[in-house]
């Protein structure tokens, strides 16, 4: 009982770009206008960052491409993105959190998260045994990662290389996470907001939401229908 009182709280970190028309969601245009787009990808972002703002947490971090904007709550501290592929700012974004605390990295794409899908298995009494936290995605990526001892040469070695985007990237990063003798613990399947079909999926499932409000607040015109395009 001593040690799980004694658990130091998790890191959460948040990777995410600035939602600047043209520069984010693109895959949504057309039938979205790029501002369309964008507005979605800013209420995506401000339902991630007000979910884990309820998680408990020691540290909580937004590393981000980008200039902050109105969507940051308070409580969150700002770190910028370093260069290079996804998969090394994904590693580079381990190197903001300490060793002595586990970390849990999510993207901006699943406004359909929970507060209760990370808080259990994050808390201290469920942590122990558990190296690393993966949460796949419906389309054979992962929308989630954490470390229960992270460093930036275990990010690295996990991350680094791994083919990212693809329906494969998910097999890739478990392979790595079993090759380094890693304890996994498995979070919740979640479907990213990537294509248009994808956002009315997610939306209905959050309906209470920002992104969901944004989302009834668009009309596409008649000749689209939800679950068609993409």
């Amino acid at each position: 009982m001593r040690s799980v009182l004694a658990a130091p709280p998790p890191t959460l970190l948040v990777i995410a770009k600035e939602p600047v028309p043209g520069r984010v969601k693109t895959r949504l245009t057309p039938p979205f206008s790029p501002e369309q787009a964008a507005a979605l990808a800013e209420a995506a972002l401000a339902d991630t960052l007000d979910t884990l703002s309820q998680v408990p947490a020691g540290r909580r971090l937004l590393v981000l491409e980008g200039t902050p904007g109105r969507w940051l709550p308070p409580g969150w501290q700002v770190a910028a993105q370093c260069g290079g592929g996804l998969d090394e700012r994904l590693a580079a974004a381990f190197a903001h959190a300490s060793p002595d605390a586990p970390a849990l990295l999510v993207g901006m794409d699943t406004p359909q998260l929970t507060g209760r899908m990370l808080a259990e298995p994050l808390s201290s009494a469920r942590r122990a045994g558990v190296d690393a936290w993966y949460g796949p995605a419906a389309d054979g990526g992962f929308w989630a990662l954490g470390l229960a001892r992270p460093t930036a040469e275990l990010a690295r070695r996990l991350l680094v290389g791994v083919p990212m985007s693809t329906p494969g990237t998910g097999a890739a990063l478990l392979d790595r996470l079993a090759a380094a003798d890693l304890t996994i613990g498995q979070l919740p399947a979640l479907t990213d907001v990537d294509t248009v079909r994808e956002v009315d999926q997610v939306a209905a499932l959050a309906p209470n939401g920002r992104f969901a409000a944004c989302r009834r607040s668009m009309d596409l015109g008649a000749d689209f229908r939800p679950g068609v395009a993409s």
